[in-house]
């Protein structure tokens, strides 16, 4: 309602503005400002974050779908195996490929649903904060990560646009760096960027009840870190990610199956 009221005053205003001069127009358009600021977010600021998260989706399915040129970065002992490829365009990106033993509609609910609680069962993640919502499927998200052991690599934060989206049975939850007005960069923390970066979530064809997970991931981190370590830290975060999800999800089942008493 804010939003038409303040158009319809504009448009009202907008003939006695150009009759005005000095103080009186210059108040005017403080006036005007402070209306828009009020009036937040509207549709042509929501396609605006929508469309580069739609872009980074497209983008990540599209490296996703090359299997040539892929590097092994690790491999742990339970077969979880983390990737990497170079691309002109983009830089070097990872990815983690796993199988998780859930459902991928009990993943998406924690990934998703549950986003602002990723910082009680990843240790390498301090915080996840919702900053707006942008219809039903895409979202502004503040994340500020944990410094690695040692502080080798200090804490970063992130300010993502992420979309999630279905494909039939096939979960997609895609982002990339943007900006926004209640997240400015903070004081003591370098503000990483990141994207595209996905997560693919599909039922394995063997057990329909478990899932192939695969995570893409596009980041820079900013700072002089040398590549080596670079590739390290993310490589090694990414197999973290898997074993803390499946911790996570191990206990979500042991909450609902214990004795109501």
């Amino acid at each position: 309602m804010l939003p038409a009221t303040f158009k319809l005053c504009a448009g009202i205003s907008y003939r006695h503005m150009r009759n005005m001069t000095g103080l009186r127009k210059n108040a005017m358009v403080a006036i005007h400002h402070e209306l828009n600021t009020l009036a937040g977010p509207g549709p042509s600021n929501w396609i605006s974050q929508k469309k580069p998260c739609e872009d980074a989706l497209q983008k990540a399915i599209s490296i996703l779908s090359e299997q040539d040129g892929w590097t092994t970065e690790t491999v742990a002992a339970n077969g979880d195996k983390v990737l990497s490829k170079v691309l002109p365009d983009v830089g070097k990106v990872f990815k983690l490929e796993v199988m998780l033993e859930q459902h991928p509609d009990d993943l998406y609910k924690e990934l998703v649903g549950n986003m602002e609680q990723m910082g009680e069962w990843n240790p390498n993640v301090k915080e996840v904060k919702i900053l707006q919502k942008i219809g039903q499927d895409t979202m502004i998200t503040h994340e500020v990560s944990a410094e690695t052991p040692g502080n080798v690599v200090g804490p970063r934060d992130f300010v993502s646009v992420r979309c999630a989206k279905r494909r039939g049975s096939t979960c997609f939850l895609a982002g990339m760096s943007t900006q926004h007005p209640k997240m400015p960069e903070q004081r003591g923390v370098v503000r990483a960027e990141n994207g595209p970066t996905c997560i693919v979530m599909k039922p394995c064809a063997e057990d329909p009840n478990k899932t192939k997970f695969t995570w893409l991931l596009s980041i820079d981190l900013k700072g002089w870190i040398p590549k080596t370590i670079i590739n390290k830290v993310l490589a090694q975060t990414q197999v973290d990610f898997a074993s803390h999800l499946r911790q996570r999800m191990a206990n979500n089942v042991s909450v609902e199956m214990s004795p109501a008493w």
